[in-house]
């Protein structure tokens, strides 16, 4: 009986340790191989598996997640390209959420399409946390998607609160082979090509900073009171997006400004389509010069 109470307290005893040590994200993810025409479909069900196995049960940061308060998403990786019955090439989906307080509503925060990467996989093969160090492409892509999560995540939270993971995410830039980069474009830092790289050089320069303040004030200053005094959250959203046309009129053409709007816009004029036509019309002007490619969206707020 003394053994068994003793082993009962070392169990309870890991079970409160796994507890605080809870992972950060519940993301879903999910392959698929639409055109697969050798390659085992075993192969892709294991890929889907050990993806989220590496997503959802690494420990990422040092801070302690409640079960209420992990970071939701999805991955979505289609298959493109069979180079092998081990290599491909695939479009990656990847989409954060945010809860907003006091409400039952998420927000996007991450809603981004890396197109053509390129990557190996055999069934089983594992998947490795690559901050610093490069392992295979499929790791280093992941880790950096991860990165780019958590980065957004708290800076929605707190002014510059992402800094570290930006920070973390530039190191795997950093740390990527340059056959690796030849390979895979989206690590170069050629201009106009280098769409990981672009995105985190972009995020980490001074140039920028008005946006990671506006994403600090449009979620925990703006959304997150909305619920108690929508006219007052509006006012202060507003003069956050004003804040991004002087980055867009410094900074045109930004790969990050346009993730924002593509995040954002539908939730914007929703915010909106009810607003004073003064306001309406102020951040109609703002926004089809953030995404003048869809300036047809905002013809409800014009």
């Amino acid at each position: 009986m003394n053994w068994i109470n003793k082993h009962s307290l070392v169990l309870i005893s890991l079970l409160s340790f796994c507890s605080l040590q809870a992972q950060e994200l519940n993301f879903d993810v999910k392959v698929n191989a639409p055109n697969l025409k050798t390659t085992d479909p075993r192969v892709f069900s294991d890929l889907e598996a050990s993806i989220s196995e590496f997503i959802n049960n690494t420990k990422w940061t040092d801070d302690e997640f409640e079960d209420h308060e992990k970071i939701e998403g999805s991955i979505n990786i289609t298959i493109a390209e069979e180079l092998s019955s081990t290599t491909f090439t695939a479009d990656f989906f990847v989409q954060s959420l945010r809860p907003v307080f006091n409400s039952n509503y998420t927000t996007q925060l991450l809603n981004y399409v890396d197109k053509d990467v390129p990557f190996d996989y055999t069934e089983r093969q594992p998947i490795r946390r690559s901050e610093d160090v490069y392992f295979d492409n499929l790791s280093s892509v992941l880790t950096f998607y991860v990165m780019m999560v958590l980065a957004y995540d708290y800076d929605s939270f707190a002014p510059q609160g992402g800094e570290k993971y930006f920070e973390k995410a530039n190191a795997i830039v950093n740390s990527i082979p340059l056959s690796v980069a030849e390979a895979d474009k989206a690590w170069s830092n050629e201009k106009g090509r280098g769409r990981r790289f672009q995105m985190v050089s972009d995020l980490l320069s001074p140039r920028v900073k008005p946006l990671r303040q506006t994403i600090y004030e449009y979620h925990r200053l703006s959304l997150d009171a909305m619920v108690n005094d929508a006219d007052k959250s509006r006012a202060i959203m507003t003069s956050a997006l004003t804040t991004l046309a002087g980055v867009e009129k410094d900074y045109p053409n930004s790969l990050v400004m346009q993730m924002f709007a593509d995040s954002k816009n539908s939730e914007i004029i929703e915010i909106y389509k009810d607003a004073p036509r003064g306001e309406q019309s102020k951040i109609y002007d703002i926004m089809i010069k953030l995404d003048p490619a869809r300036a047809n969206l905002f013809n409800d707020i014009k």
